[in-house]
């Protein structure tokens, strides 16, 4: 039979998986938006400055949807990225 330890450390361990199954999941569907935008971008604007991919790279994925939505009228990079 399980002591009271024994449970609350087994749920604990639970919790701690789920927590970073979601932060995982977070973390790739950011790199994937990342990814996309940056192919759409180099494709409209040819190859991008380390300084604008690192931008895109390190966005948050509100940013990167942002920015995503902006590609499609944008005449610059500048004008996404802003």
């Amino acid at each position: 039979m399980s002591t009271f330890v024994e449970r609350y450390k087994n749920e604990g361990k639970q919790e701690g998986l789920q927590i970073g199954k979601q932060e995982g999941l977070q973390i790739g569907k950011q790199e994937g938006e990342a990814q996309i935008l940056k192919r759409l971008l180099t494709r409209k604007f040819g190859e991008l400055p380390e300084e604008k991919r690192r931008m895109v790279e390190t966005a948050d994925s509100d940013t990167l949807l942002k920015w995503s939505e902006r590609v499609l009228t944008a005449d610059s990079l500048e004008e996404v990225l802003q």
